[in-house]
């Protein structure tokens, strides 16, 4: 198997670093990933400014690039520009839960979307820790999830978003396949001003999670389970369609 990695935490990351060498005992690996932190960029692209890339080692026998793009423009050198025949495309270990609405701006989902529409079977990765010990330990669960839906993602060239919750003694209750649920956040914005007198603002939020006991991903790993959701990309409101074209002139 030939794995292409990508992140949107930078190529130095721990969560990538870990995954990268658990793959080994998988397929031969090939990181393609930013050279610093691109979070919550979605699916944008560089297309105004040179794309500037670097061979780094992260790991022995593993080939890996530092790119100056997004994660989808990683993704995309990947499958195209350096030519990786990839038969799925992993994205993280992400340093915190891409849950429910969180996927419409992650990197991490970002760089997994590119894969999908390349053709390949790909998957976002993300566990709600951020300490290198433990990244090893979920790298871990992370291949047998791997070995568990890669036949089916593969075949149906599906894209699949991972979820792994905290660590807690005793280990996971499971792996749970859920629809995305809904993640709200209290968003604060800090006025202040920079040294020349402009005025900027600062984003910050914390999530709301959701609640009741609905059965959706971020139900799954409030239960400690690993959350497993596939996703499409396809956006129109097919339940609209009839309504809108019967009322057309």
């Amino acid at each position: 198997m030939r794995i292409l990695l990508s992140n949107d935490d930078g190529v130095m990351a721990p969560g990538i670093r870990a995954l990268a060498n658990a793959l080994r005992e998988v397929g031969e690996v090939f990181v393609v990933a930013p050279d610093g932190e691109r979070s919550a960029t979605s699916h944008s692209i560089t297309v105004h400014d040179p794309i500037r890339v670097d061979t780094v080692d992260i790991g022995e026998g593993i080939t890996a690039y530092k790119c100056g793009g997004t994660p989808v423009d990683c993704v995309k050198l990947g499958l195209e520009g350096l030519a990786i025949d990839a038969d799925v495309v992993i994205s993280g270990i992400n340093a915190g839960y891409n849950l429910g609405t969180d996927v419409l701006y992650s990197g991490t989902v970002g760089a997994a979307v590119e894969g999908y529409l390349h053709g390949v079977a790909s998957f976002a990765m993300s566990f709600e820790g951020k300490l290198a010990e433990d990244m090893e330990i979920v790298a871990k669960e992370a291949i047998k999830v791997l070995r568990r839906f890669y036949p089916i993602a593969s075949k149906e060239k599906m894209l699949i978003n991972v979820n792994f919750p905290p660590l807690r003694e005793g280990g996971y209750q499971g792996v749970r396949v859920a629809p995305l649920g809904r993640r709200d956040y209290a968003n604060t914005f800090v006025k202040r001003q920079d040294p020349t007198g402009r005025t900027y603002y600062w984003m910050g939020g914390t999530p709301i999670e959701e609640k009741g006991n609905g059965d959706t991903d971020t139900t799954a790993v409030r239960d400690g389970y690993i959350s497993v959701t596939p996703l499409q990309v396809d956006f129109t409101n097919h339940s609209a369609l009839k309504m809108l074209g019967d009322n057309e002139a």
